[in-house]
């Protein structure tokens, strides 16, 4: 078809090609994702430099994830009302910042605190790039632009212990926030000069929805991580009731909600936007808190440094970095739940592998076969859920669908952080372990001390295993996308799609 023809009016802006400007975006985006995992390897460093325990540390990952999420929902939608490219690069700019003011943090209370301001820039960031590709590759292309997404997703979110590793044992735990500084002025720079300026849409901004949504997810993760700390008193179950309580009410206000709400539910009557969320909120949860147990493994019971515990994940980051684009083509041809199924079901028997074989003296060939698993496991899951969930999404819902999905991803990231750090402090407590010392916190325990520890770790990474097994429900109740034709889609996607690379 003359694309020219469905678009006469067409502006050379909108005539660019994408990829240039996608490739700009998931620079920032591969920077946000790495800073979700990359101070797993550096905890037991942290507690030692400033002198905390393992539940006010993995508050850090925690207050990261909680800012991320909570307003995922109305950033999706200033990139609507503001333009994408605005968003994105005010966010990259707070994130960068935060990212310094991290590094320089002396206390265990200013790091968290700096760690909240960096979830905040990254809100900003990452529906933005979603939204792009919605906007600017149709349908039946964004399988492929998808796998991009999807390959610096999966990489990312597995790279970050490697490189947290490297930074910690040769320069220390500050530089894993330092590093993002000129990252995030070269992200910047490419983003002012290959973004394109898209067209806005008016947006009304549902204030009482994001305090009942920040708040509800406020009570609900702290009641969930300090349950331990309160021994699980009135106090811990109040505070996830309220949670729970203000959630509903969230839920309940956006459907009185005629004007615009910030969680628009028409799109969930859309059944694979609904399912691909269910799907993503558990793969969130899995990547995140899978992380935790295992570096704690590596360094305290097995006595290896930051870098070669997370040398470890190599296989994990290669096999997803390399079949993601692959899988990424395939998506535009096959049905997804074949695909992502797939992925949901070897991730769970990954990590139910990797859990039964977590033993003080097991030889480290045993762990990389699962965690290599789990790298196939990665590039199965990450892009047939994105093109799933954005496929039928219209333009002027780009922003608020990309929002959607995001935060869905970063609730289950945030709830993962703190659900296993409960259980972990749990299961030290079962085998008369103290979490709240920072006895974990040294390189290598004691003999006699190695054999619980390890237990406790692999019985908490059986959680997220069970979790994914959720995600293998809604992936297997994919409907077949409806084909769309190339003229049904906006005059932007048409025209970009004349001058597209290939995948």
């Amino acid at each position: 078809m003359d694309t020219a023809r469905t678009a006469p009016n067409a502006s050379p802006l909108e005539r660019r090609n994408p990829w240039p400007a996608l490739w700009a975006l998931v620079i920032g985006f591969f920077m946000i994702l790495v800073d979700s995992t990359i101070v797993a390897v550096a905890n037991p460093a942290i507690m030692d430099a400033l002198q905390t325990d393992i539940n006010n540390v993995v508050w850090v990952t925690s207050a990261y994830l909680l800012a991320y999420a909570v307003p995922l929902l109305v950033s999706g939608r200033l990139g609507d009302r503001f333009g994408p490219k605005n968003i994105y690069m005010i966010g990259l700019v707070l994130f960068t910042a935060a990212s310094l003011w991290c590094g320089l943090s002396g206390t265990i209370t200013t790091l968290i605190v700096a760690r909240v301001f960096q979830g905040l820039g990254a809100a900003l960031m990452t529906p933005q790039t979603m939204a792009v590709i919605t906007r600017t590759f149709p349908p039946d292309r964004r399988g492929t632009a998808m796998g991009l997404w999807g390959a610096v997703a999966g990489v990312a979110t597995l790279v970050g212990p490697l490189a947290g590793g490297v930074l910690v044992d040769y320069l220390g735990w500050e530089w894993i926030f330092f590093v993002n500084v000129p990252i995030g002025v070269v992200a910047f720079v490419l983003a002012w000069r290959l973004v394109p300026s898209l067209e806005t849409h008016r947006h009304k901004f549902d204030i009482p929805g994001v305090v009942l949504s920040a708040l509800g997810m406020f009570f609900l993760v702290f009641g969930i991580q300090e349950g331990n700390s309160y021994d699980w008193s009135a106090i811990v179950w109040g505070s996830i009731g309220a949670g729970l309580l203000l959630l509903g009410a969230f839920v309940w206000h956006q459907s009185l909600n005629r004007s615009e709400p910030l969680l628009p539910l028409v799109l969930f009557k859309d059944r694979n936007f609904c399912l691909a969320n269910v799907a993503i909120t558990a793969m969130g949860f899995a990547i995140t808190s899978m992380v935790l147990p295992l570096m704690f493994y590596t360094q305290a019971v097995r006595g290896l440094s930051p870098t070669t515990s997370a040398l470890l994940l190599v296989p994990m980051a290669v096999l997803t970095g390399v079949l993601a684009p692959f899988v990424g083509r395939l998506v535009d041809r096959t049905h997804p739940r074949y695909i992502a199924g797939a992925g949901f079901l070897l991730f769970a028997v990954a990590l139910g592998w990797l859990a039964t074989v977590m033993s003080p003296d097991v030889e480290i060939w045993k762990l990389l076969l699962p965690i290599g698993l789990i790298g196939l496991a990665n590039a199965c899951i990450w892009s047939p859920i994105a093109a799933t969930a954005t496929h039928n999404l219209p333009a002027q819902k780009a922003g608020a669908g990309a929002g959607v999905y995001n935060t869905a991803r970063q609730i289950g990231a945030v709830l993962g952080s703190a659900a296993t750090g409960a259980l972990i402090t749990a299961r030290l407590n079962a085998h008369g372990l103290s979490s709240g010392s920072q006895e974990s916190g040294v390189r290598e325990l004691p003999a006699f001390v190695k054999e619980p520890f390890s237990i406790a770790m692999s019985q908490s990474v059986w959680l997220p295993a069970a979790v994914l097994l959720v995600g293998f429900a809604a992936s297997a109740c994919f409907a077949r996308p409806r084909r769309q034709l190339r003229h049904e889609v906006s005059s932007v996607a048409s025209t970009s799609r004349e001058t597209s690379l290939p995948g």
